[in-house]
C-alpha cells in the first residue's frame, strides 16, 4: 500500500460556480464539485449559482452575474474559478477576462485530478492523452492548463504558461505527435495486459470485480476481505490497496487471489470508482482501467447507502458501465456503510443484493457466501473413486478442495467433494 496523495501546502481557496438549470441533482452535483476540490487540495469559499434554461454561450452566467463574480473575487481575494459543466474555450477566455481569475471547468479539474493519481504507465498515458485532447482546442486560453504539465514539467495543479509560450500552429503540431505517438505505446501495453489476463484466465479462476462510486468503500472492503482471505496480507500492507476517506484515491486496478477456508478460491478486483459527469475524454482510460470488469465473472457494485444521494450514485455507476461497454455481466448490489445511517434498509438485500458494513466480520461473512452462490453456481457434490496407484490425483484434489467425505476401500479412496463443471470433465474417469 505504497501510494500517497498527502500535501503540506495550504489549501488555495476557489470559488465554485454552477447554472442551475432544470437539473433535479443540481444540488448533488455542486456538493461532488466541491469534494472534488478538496480532493485537489483546494478550499471552496463560496458558491455563485444562477437559474438559466442554457448557458449564456459567452459567459457561461449572464451579464450581471458575472459582474457579481467580479467583485467578489476582489473582496475574497480568491484567484480561481471552478465551473460545475463543461465550458468552451470562448466561455473560458471571456470569464477569465472579466474577473481576473484562473477559470477551470468540471471536465479540467477531474484531468487534473487524474493526472496527479495515476500510478501505472498505462494509467499515466491515457490521462495524459485525455489532457492533451482536452487541451487542443484550449490554447489560447492558457491560464487554465499548462501545456509544460503535459510534457512531464512535473506534477498536477494548475498554472500560467509563461512568456516563452510557443506559437499556436506549432504547440498545435507538438501536441498532435504526443497523441500519435501515446496511442501507439498504449496499443503496445493493451497487448501484453491482454496476453496476462488471457494466462489468469486460464487458473479457471472466477474473476470478481468491485465497481461503484469513487469513495464508496471498494477499497476498504477489498482489504478487509484481504486480511482474512488473501495470501499473506493480513500482516503484509503491500499486498493490500490504498485507501483514504477521498475522492479518486486510486486509479489503480489491483487484482488478488482470495482462498476461503473451504479451499474454494477466486480473483478479486478493485476498480477505479466512478464520478457524475464524466468528462468524454476519460472514457478510453476508464476501458482500460475496467478491463479487469469487464471480464469478470461477477460485479461487485459498491454503493454508499449512508449518502442522501446514493440512488443518484447508482444511477452514475450503471450509466458508466454502460459507456465503457460492459454489459450483461451479473451483478451483486452491495449497499456499504450501513453503520452509518440509522435507517434501516430491508427492501436492500435479497438474491443479488446485501445491505452491510465493510468493517463488521458478519458482514463480510454474508457477503462471500452470496458471492459464492453466484460464481459457483455450476458446482455439484460428486463422489470419486481414486486407485492408490494415482495418488497424485488425490493429492491435487485435497490442495483445492475440502472433502466432504473420505472413506477406502480394498483398491482406493473413496471422496465426496464439490466440483466445477470444467472439474468434473477432467476428473470424469473417476466419477462413480
Amino acid at each position: 500500500m505504497t501510494e500517497q496523495h498527502s500535501t503540506t501546502e495550504a489549501p488555495r481557496q476557489v470559488f465554485l460556480v454552477g447554472l442551475t438549470t432544470n437539473n433535479g441533482s443540481f444540488n448533488y452535483e455542486i456538493e461532488e464539485l466541491g469534494n472534488l476540490a478538496k480532493a485537489n487540495n483546494l478550499e471552496p469559499v463560496e458558491t455563485f449559482t444562477q437559474k438559466l434554461e442554457r448557458p449564456n454561450p459567452a459567459l457561461y452566467f449572464g451579464k450581471g452575474k458575472v459582474e457579481e463574480l467580479a467583485e467578489a473575487v476582489k473582496t475574497y481575494d480568491v484567484d480561481m474559478i471552478i465551473a460545475n459543466d463543461e465550458l468552451s474555450p470562448s466561455q473560458i477566455r471571456n470569464l477569465e477576462k472579466e474577473t481576473n481569475a484562473t477559470v477551470v471547468d468540471r471536465t479540467g479539474l477531474i484531468l487534473d485530478i487524474f493526472a496527479q493519481r495515476a500510478q501505472t504507465k498505462e494509467a499515466k498515458l491515457q490521462v495524459q492523452l485525455a489532457r492533451l485532447q482536452y487541451q487542443l482546442p484550449r490554447l489560447r486560453t492558457s491560464m487554465s492548463v499548462s501545456l509544460d504539465q503535459q510534457t512531464g514539467a512535473g506534477g498536477g495543479g494548475f498554472t500560467s504558461r509563461g512568456a516563452g509560450e510557443t506559437k499556436l500552429e506549432e504547440s498545435r503540431r507538438r501536441i498532435t505527435a504526443q497523441m500519435v505517438h501515446i496511442r501507439q505505446d498504449l496499443a503496445s501495453l493493451t497487448k501484453s495486459d491482454t496476453t496476462r489476463t488471457v494466462r489468469r484466465n486460464s487458473n479457471d479462476l472466477a474473476n470478481v470485480a468491485l465497481v461503484g462510486y469513487t469513495n464508496a468503500g471498494k477499497s476498504t472492503l477489498m482489504n478487509r476481505l484481504l486480511k482474512r482471505f488473501g495470501v499473506g496480507a493480513d500482516t503484509d500492507t503491500s499486498k493490500q490497496v490504498f485507501e483514504k476517506n477521498m475522492l479518486f484515491a486510486t486509479l489503480n486496478t489491483t487484482v488478488r487471489q482470495l482462498t476461503l477456508p473451504d479451499k474454494k478460491q477466486f480473483l478479486l478486483s478493485d476498480t477505479v470508482g466512478f464520478v457524475s459527469k464524466l468528462p468524454h475524454n476519460l472514457v478510453a482510460a476508464f476501458k482500460s482501467t475496467l478491463q479487469e470488469a469487464a471480464s469478470a465473472d461477477l460485479l461487485l457494485q459498491v454503493v454508499d447507502v449512508s449518502d442522501d444521494h446514493y440512488k443518484e450514485m447508482m444511477a452514475t455507476t450503471e450509466a458508466t458501465l454502460a459507456e465503457v461497454g460492459i454489459h450483461d455481466i451479473p451483478m451483486i448490489t452491495i449497499y456499504n456503510k450501513a453503520d452509518r445511517t440509522e435507517l434501516t434498509y430491508p427492501e436492500l438485500s435479497g438474491e443479488n443484493a446485501i445491505t452491510i458494513s465493510a468493517l463488521d466480520t458478519a458482514s463480510q461473512d454474508a457477503l462471500i457466501t452470496l458471492i459464492k452462490q453466484q460464481i459457483f453456481k455450476d458446482v455439484t457434490t460428486v463422489k470419486l473413486h481414486v486407485p492408490f496407484d494415482k495418488g497424485g490425483i488425490s493429492a491435487k484434489l485435497a490442495a483445492n478442495h475440502t472433502f466432504i467425505t473420505e472413506d477406502y476401500d480394498e483398491h482406493g479412496s473413496l471422496i465426496t467433494v464439490e466440483l466445477s463443471q470444467l472439474e468434473r470433465e477432467l476428473f470424469k474417469e473417476y466419477i462413480i
